[in-house]
């Protein structure tokens, strides 16, 4: 799951969250100067620039923060962690973010924004329904694969709101993704007909977080990327017609006796 690292990246080249906190400042300060002598022009430009930097600095710590996240998990990692870095001090992480839970919650909106967009264009490469699905499960397993095992459980644990939104994401977007791809596949051809699209949809939405259930399949055993590409292999081949069946083996370049 990316985060976006920059915005208006013409604005300043000046790198070091400390000069650019600076840079912001001295904007804010000119902006200010501007307005008090109703020059409305200048204080447009002041403005622009000074949301411009404030937004560059703020996608600055989001992305520093979320590599840790992914890495570590989202309880391991404190503001003292991330400031540190950032090589920043923590007084001025926190004239940015109040405190971790506001930096996850930005973070998961970003993130989550990134992912709807790449789904997208992942899907809209595929030539039918069966290679949507399966380049999806490899973007996917790109994505698990620098996942920390237990962000979903600190997530839902400790950051209710951040937790929240990306349960709705999951709960429309990515449901709204398997219901057209079952659909598009059946309608090709490619998928059984016979097939409870409602039922099967929300059974391999279900599969997303039980690949980082630890109690089914502990952290020590299993790698939630090796689970969650056996869910969906065996996902796929459940609901594959015949025809299906032969694409699935031209697609993953396997020769099978009848």
């Amino acid at each position: 799951m990316q985060v976006a690292t920059h915005f208006f990246s013409g604005i300043s080249k000046v790198i070091g969250a400390g000069v650019r906190h600076v840079e912001a400042k001295s904007a804010q300060d000119g902006w200010e100067r501007q307005k008090e002598n109703g020059n409305f022009e200048y204080n447009e430009s002041f403005r622009c620039i000074f949301a411009a930097l404030v937004m560059e600095i703020k996608d600055r710590i989001l992305s520093h923060a979320q590599k840790l996240f992914l890495r570590n998990g989202i309880k391991s990692v404190s503001m003292d962690d991330i400031a540190a870095d950032m090589a920043m001090s923590k007084k001025t992480l926190y004239k940015w973010f109040e405190n971790k839970d506001q930096i996850v919650l930005a973070g998961i909106t970003n993130h989550l924004g990134s992912v709807q967009g790449d789904c997208a264009v992942v899907a809209g490469k595929a030539a039918d329904a069966v290679e949507e699905m399966l380049l999806l499960s490899k973007w996917a397993d790109e994505q698990f694969s620098n996942i920390h095992p237990s962000i979903f459980n600190d997530m839902k644990k400790y950051h209710p709101a951040a937790w929240e939104m990306f349960r709705t994401h999951k709960n429309t977007f990515i449901l709204a993704q398997i219901t057209q791809n079952l659909r598009r596949g059946m309608a090709e051809g490619l998928f059984r007909a016979d097939l409870d699209v409602e039922v099967l949809a929300r059974l391999n939405l279900a599969q997303i977080e039980m690949a980082f259930d630890s109690e089914l399949f502990p952290a020590t055993q299993f790698n939630p990327m090796r689970v969650n590409r056996v869910f969906d292999e065996h996902f796929l081949l459940g609901v594959a017609t015949l025809k299906g069946h032969k694409l699935i083996n031209h697609y993953r370049q396997i020769t099978e006796a009848e």
